[in-house]
C-alpha cells in the first residue's frame, strides 16, 4: 500500500472545497466520493444564495463546478464508499482506509467531509416532491416561496425557527405537530404563538403530499378526532431533525451525543492527530453550502500545517 499525504471523505461543499485547498498546496488529495457525490445539494434544484452565482445554479451544477475545480489542480476521484477506518492515535501515524470492504489506502491526514442527512417521513410522495416543493431546510429554500402557504413538520426547537422565519417570507405557515404539546423550548414556543401568521395543529400527521408538477396540497390526519382533511400548500418544510453520516468513525472519534464530531476550538482538529473534520458532520447550527466550504478550506489548511509540522 502506498501511503498518501491527504485522504478526503466526502463530497459536498466541504470535500471539494477542501481537495482545492489541498491540491493547490500540492498535497495530491484523493477524494471519496460516496454514493451521492456532491451531497445534500443534489437534490436542491435552485441554489440563489452562494456567491458567485448572481443569477442562481442548482444543486447539482454548482457541484459539478466545484468537482471540476478541485480535478482542475490534480485531486483524484474515487466513486466509491468507505467501509471501514483505522484511525492511528499517534502524531505522525498513518491511518487505514478500507473503501467498498475491499481496497485500502493509507493516509498521513484524513478530512472528513461525510455530511449529514435530513430525516424524512418516508413518504412515497415526499420523494417524487424533493425540490419541487419538498425540502428540509427553510434558509436555503424559504425565498421561493415568499407570500405563499407551506406546512412545516415538527415541534422540536428546528422546527420552531424553520416556522418562524418561513412565516417572515410566507403568506401563512402551519406547524404540524404530532403529539397534543411542542419539545420545543419555552422562549421558542414563545415566538411560534406571538407570530400572527403561524398556526399551530397539535395532533396532526402527514399523509401524503399532493401536487401536479410541484406541490399544491398536504393532506394530513387529525388524529385526536380521526379525520383527514387537506391544506392547501406551496411548500412542505421537514424540521425532524438531521442525522451526521459519521457512524463509522464511533468509538474512534469525539462526537456529541448525536453524533456530530466534536472539533477543537477555532479549528478543524479531532481528538486524533491528523485527522480534520469539516461540514456538517460537525456543524449541527448553520449547515449552510457557504459555511460547510468555509470550514473545507480550514480542514485543508489545518492538514497541510500539521504535515509540514512532521517534517
Amino acid at each position: 500500500m502506498k501511503t498518501i499525504e491527504c485522504l478526503i471523505i466526502g463530497s459536498g461543499p466541504a470535500g471539494y472545497t477542501a481537495a482545492i485547498y489541498a491540491s493547490r498546496a500540492d498535497l495530491k488529495p484523493v477524494l471519496i466520493q460516496g454514493l451521492q457525490p456532491g451531497g445534500q445539494l443534489t437534490t436542491t434544484n435552485d441554489v440563489e444564495n452562494y456567491p458567485g452565482y448572481p443569477s442562481g445554479v442548482t444543486g447539482p451544477i454548482m457541484m459539478e463546478d466545484f468537482q471540476k475545480q478541485a480535478e482542475r489542480f490534480g485531486t483524484e476521484m474515487i466513486f466509491g464508499t468507505v467501509t471501514k477506518v483505522e484511525l492511528n492515535q499517534k502524531q505522525g501515524g498513518e491511518h487505514i482506509i478500507t473503501i467498498d470492504d475491499k481496497e485500502k489506502m493509507k493516509t498521513k491526514t484524513v478530512i472528513i467531509a461525510t455530511g449529514a442527512s435530513a430525516k424524512y417521513l418516508g413518504l412515497e410522495s415526499e420523494k417524487k416532491f424533493m425540490g419541487l416543493g419538498v425540502s428540509a431546510c427553510a434558509v436555503c429554500d424559504g425565498f421561493f416561496f415568499k407570500n405563499k402557504d407551506v406546512v412545516v413538520v415538527g415541534g422540536g426547537d428546528s422546527a420552531a425557527e424553520e416556522a418562524t422565519y418561513l412565516a417572515k417570507l410566507c403568506n401563512k405557515v402551519y406547524l404540524l405537530v404530532r403529539k397534543d404539546s411542542m419539545r420545543a423550548s419555552q422562549i421558542m414556543q414563545k415566538r411560534v404563538f406571538e407570530t400572527k401568521n403561524l398556526e399551530v395543529l397539535f395532533n396532526h400527521e402527514t399523509i401524503e403530499v399532493l401536487g401536479d408538477e410541484k406541490v399544491n396540497a398536504i393532506k394530513v390526519l387529525d388524529i385526536k378526532n380521526n379525520k383527514e382533511k387537506e391544506i392547501s400548500a406551496n411548500g412542505f418544510f421537514l424540521a425532524i431533525g438531521h442525522s451526521p453520516n459519521t457512524q463509522i468513525f464511533k468509538n474512534q472519534l469525539e462526537m456529541d451525543e448525536v453524533g456530530y464530531l466534536i472539533t477543537k476550538a477555532d479549528s478543524s482538529k479531532t481528538n486524533l492527530p491528523g485527522v480534520f473534520a469539516c461540514g456538517d458532520a460537525q456543524d449541527s447550527i448553520y449547515r449552510q453550502a457557504i459555511t460547510a466550504a468555509g470550514s473545507g478550506c480550514m480542514a485543508a489548511l489545518d492538514a497541510e500545517r500539521y504535515l509540514s509540522e512532521l517534517i
